[in-house]
C-alpha cells in the first residue's frame, strides 16, 4: 500500500531511502539518528555528512546509505517542542514535504520515516503521527511512492485516548467471542440441513423443464464480479480511477490488475479499502464484498472496526488504519 504504518526497525527497512531524524550539525545524535549511524557505519556517515557542514530544521540533505540496505539516508532535523506556539508544526510539516521531494528528485520508488521528533525533542507523539500522515497522504495524491512510518514500538504510536476507548467499547459491545460464534455456526449449520431436506423434496415434487436449468441461463443469471461492481460504483459516486485508488491506499498498478481482470479476487482488506474510498454505507459495502466472497461479521475485531467508523460516517483511511494499528489488525489497502 502506498502508505503504511508499521512496527520495524528502520536500519533494517529494505527501501530506497530512510531518513534520519538528525541535528543541525548532522552529528552521530542518540536515538534513532544514533541507530542510523551505527548500522551505516559511523565513520563513513559522520565524513559524508560533514562534508555537507549542516542542515536547517525543516530542511533536508542526502547521503548514501553505506552498509544499510537503503541506498540513501536523507537527514533532517525536527523542531524541539517548545509547548506549540513557536511554528513547530509548520517546522515538522516542511521536514516531512522536504523528505519527500528529495526523495522524488532521487527518483525514489520507497522510503521509510521515524516519527521525527517524538525522541529527545519532546514532540507529542499523536500530533506528530497526525501531522506526519497529513503530509505524506497529501504527497501521495500527486505522486507515486511507497511510503512507510516506521514505528519501532507501540510505546511510540498511540490513538487519542478518547479514540481508543470509544472503539474498544464498541467492540465490548459487538464484537462475537469464538465460543459464541462455534456455537452460532453449529445452530446454522444444523438449520441449513434441515432446509436443505425440505429444499430437496420440493425439487423433486416439481416438474422443471431442461430450459429452465439450462447452462447458458444459470450462466446469464450469475452477479458481477468484484471488478465489474466496483468501476460501476466508481461511475455511481462520480470518481475518477486516480481519485479512487488513492483514496483507497491502493497501489496504481494493482488498480491496473484488478480493472483488466473481470476475475480478480482481492484480499478483503483491499476490498474494504475500496468501500471505504468510496464512501459507500453498510449495504453497499456489503453488495461489494459479496462480489468477492466476502462479508463483515461481529465475530472479527477487525470488521468490526470497520463497521464502528462506517456508522461514525468517518471514511478516513489513515485514521481507519491508525485504529486497526493500534488494535493489531490488518491495515487497509494494498
Amino acid at each position: 500500500m502506498p502508505l503504511e504504518l508499521i512496527r520495524q526497525d528502520i536500519t533494517k527497512m529494505q527501501v530506497d531511502a530512510i531518513v534520519n531524524a538528525a541535528n543541525t550539525a548532522l552529528q552521530m545524535g542518540g536515538g534513532v539518528c544514533g541507530a542510523i549511524f551505527r548500522a551505516a557505519g559511523a565513520s563513513e556517515l559522520q565524513k559524508a555528512c560533514a562534508k555537507i557542514g549542516g542542515c536547517k530544521v525543516g530542511e533536508a540533505v542526502m547521503t548514501e546509505g553505506f552498509q544499510l540496505a537503503a541506498k540513501y539516508i536523507i537527514h533532517t532535523p525536527g523542531p524541539v517542542w517548545l509547548g506549540g506556539g513557536n511554528q513547530e508544526a509548520n517546522l515538522l510539516k516542511a521536514s516531512y514535504m522536504n523528505s519527500l521531494k528529495l526523495a522524488k528528485e532521487y527518483k525514489c520508488e520507497s522510503i521509510a520515516f521515524p516519527l521525527i521528533s517524538t525522541g529527545i525533542y519532546g514532540y507529542p507523539k499523536e500530533e506528530a503521527l497526525q501531522i506526519a500522515i497529513s503530509v505524506i497522504s497529501s504527497f501521495l495524491l500527486e505522486n507515486d511512492m511507497l511510503v512507510y512510518l516506521v514505528v519501532f514500538d507501540k510505546k511510540a504510536f498511540g490513538i487519542s485516548n478518547k479514540l481508543f476507548a470509544s472503539i474498544h467499547q464498541y467492540i465490548d459491545e459487538h464484537y462475537v467471542e469464538k465460543a459464541e460464534k462455534v456455537f452460532a455456526r453449529k445452530r446454522i449449520e444444523q438449520y441449513d440441513i434441515m432446509e436443505s431436506m425440505q429444499e430437496s423434496e420440493i425439487f423433486h415434487e416439481k416438474n422443471l423443464s431442461e430450459e429452465d436449468y439450462s447452462l447458458e441461463k444459470r450462466l446469464d443469471q450469475l452477479e458481477d464480479s468484484f471488478s465489474e461492481r466496483l468501476l460501476r460504483f466508481i461511475d455511481e459516486k462520480g470518481l475518477t480511477d486516480v481519485e479512487t485508488y488513492k483514496r483507497a491506499n491502493i497501489d496504481r498498478r494493482l488498480f491496473s490488475k484488478i480493472r483488466n481482470s473481470i476475475d480478480y479476487t482481492p484480499t478483503k482488506k483491499t476490498a474494504v479499502a475500496f468501500a471505504v474510498a468510496l464512501k459507500l454505507n453498510m449495504e453497499e459495502t456489503l453488495e461489494l464484498l459479496t462480489t468477492a466472497g466476502y462479508t463483515l461479521s461481529h465475530s472479527s475485531k477487525f470488521d468490526v472496526i470497520i463497521q464502528y467508523f462506517m456508522e461514525q460516517n468517518n471514511y478516513n483511511i489513515h485514521e481507519i488504519n491508525e485504529a486497526l494499528f493500534a488494535f493489531d489488525q490488518p491495515l487497509l489497502g494494498s
